[in-house]
């Protein structure tokens, strides 16, 4: 079983997560884009309050104990706050082909199914974005550069669910990274 690397485990709004990203420091590991991830199980129906501390270390025993991984995502992202599960600073476990290069986002729902353009979807979906567009700011990614995990090669299923549209997505931070931060995104160590 690999050492477990353990989590964080903190709950940001995205201005918190902004901020705290910025104190962070990239020297031991430094991804080179974000791919993007959906729970499917549990959707936002089985969390209508949206994840909290226990759901967070429930997470943490699933990926360690049960999967025997030696970390999981980076952010599991809900309708109400961004939540940081692997460190940023180190590679993390979700997507077989971008693991050592990429963070990896997970956001609360089966997009599947629910709706990613309305109601706590739209939420989700926001405060994702807003986490994509201030690591993008921070780490010097062009909104382009986002992944969907069903464009790994070594993935089977259509992760993050038929409603989420890439170039929505791609847009949306590209219109955050405009609002927030100029247009520009130049990295910050």
């Amino acid at each position: 079983m690999p050492q477990w690397k353990g989590i964080v485990g903190k709950s940001f709004s995205p201005a918190e997560f902004e901020a705290y990203c910025h104190t962070l420091k990239w020297d031991t590991w430094r991804p080179s884009f974000i791919v993007l991830h959906n729970t499917a199980s549990p959707s936002l129906a089985q969390r209508p309050g949206g994840l909290n501390e226990t759901h967070i270390k429930n997470l943490e025993a699933f990926y360690r104990d049960t999967q025997k991984w030696s970390a999981g995502p980076h952010l599991f992202v809900d309708d109400q706050k961004i939540w940081v599960f692997t460190a940023l600073t180190t590679s993390g476990v979700h997507s077989p082909s971008f693991n050592t290069t990429a963070l990896g986002i997970e956001m609360l729902g089966n997009f599947e199914t629910e709706p990613f353009d309305s109601g706590r979807g739209l939420n989700v979906r926001q405060n994702a974005v807003a986490a994509i567009g201030t690591l993008s700011a921070v780490l010097g990614f062009t909104p382009e550069s986002l992944k969907l995990h069903r464009e790994d090669p070594l993935t089977t299923h259509a992760c993050p669910g038929k409603n989420v549209r890439k170039l929505e997505v791609v847009q949306a931070v590209q219109d955050f990274l405009n609002v927030h931060h100029g247009g520009d995104h130049p990295p910050t160590h």
